[in-house]
Parts: C-alpha cells; structure tokens; sequence
C-alpha cells in the first residue's frame, strides 16, 4: 500500500494494489512542473473541441480561491492532475482531470479520480458535477466517470447546452 502524501491541509488517502505508487498533492498551477501540465492538457483539449465549445481551464483558471489543484506523482515525475472548484450551491465541480499520454491505462487516472471523490466527501459535498467532452476522444474518459456512478446530467452552474459537451453529475451521499 502507497500513502498518498498531500502537504498539509489536504486530505491524505491510500491506494492499494494497481494503483500504488502514486503520490497526490495539493499544488501550486502555476509552478513551473503544474504549469508544462496544465499546458499539454490546454493544448490537447483546444485540439479535440472548437474553441468555443473548449471549456478547459487555464493556469490562472486552476489558481483561483474556489479551486483546489493537485498534481498525482508516479516515481516523482507528475503524470497527472486534477481539481475540485465549489460551485454556488456547495456542490462540487471535477476540473482538468488529465493524465499524460504515456501514462494513460496505467491506474493514474482511477487513482485521482478516487482522491478527489474522498476529498469531496471529507469537505461534506452532497454531490459533485463535471463538464466531459461528447466525442469519440473523451469516451475512456465517460467510461470511467460511469464506473464510479456519474450519470448525465442536464448543464449546470452556468453551461449551456453544447453537442460538444456531456455533463455528469454524481450524488455523494448515495455513492458513499
């Protein structure tokens, strides 16, 4: 079992079995590491939607006081990241879930993906939203948002209706 060691303030969590060896904590967007990260997924995701349609956050997006960044370490090498922004109500919204290529089907992905949802319970977020891509390229991406229970959803906290765009949202008090 590898220890998830996020500095202080956030919340630790372990993993066990495939997705060991990994480490998650809380980050800074704009450090230079976070922001070649943040980068590569701004680029990837203005690549596979039209820009209008593109609802990635940036660096200065991500470093905002309602927005909470973590960068998932493999072997001290960040590999992935994710971020949890509150939303008007209290609920929560998934942000910039990305893993790196050469990392993908790896376990980095399932391994943020579960931190955050612990994260959101532990802050007491009845439920938690998330705004996906509708195309062929983001289907990986649905596929495991469903294995965690999301479900569709209609666009919320200021989305518009977008057939580029799929929204899902996930009850936390009945997942837990």
């Amino acid at each position: 079992m590898a220890r998830i060691s996020p500095p202080t303030g956030a919340v630790p969590g372990p993993t066990e079995g495939p997705l060991s060896g990994f480490v998650i904590e809380r980050a800074n967007p704009s450090a230079p590491e976070a922001a070649a990260l943040i980068a590569r997924h701004v680029a990837l995701m203005a690549s596979q939607s039209p820009e209008e349609s593109c609802h990635v956050l940036d660096g200065s997006g991500l470093d905002s006081p309602d927005v909470a960044f973590f960068l998932l370490r493999q072997a001290g090498v960040a590999i992935g990241m994710g971020a949890l922004k509150t939303l008007s109500d209290g609920a929560l919204e998934l942000k910039s879930m990305h893993t790196v290529s050469e990392a993908r089907g790896s376990g980095a992905g399932r391994a943020m993906l579960e931190f955050l949802l612990d994260r959101a319970r532990s802050q007491g977020a009845g439920g938690i939203y998330l705004e996906t891509g509708s195309t062929d390229d983001f289907l990986p991406a649905r596929r495991l948002y469903e294995t965690y229970g999301f479900t569709e959803c209609a666009p919320f906290e200021g989305y518009a209706e977008d057939p580029w765009s799929t929204f899902m949202t996930l009850d936390l008090r009945a997942a837990a």
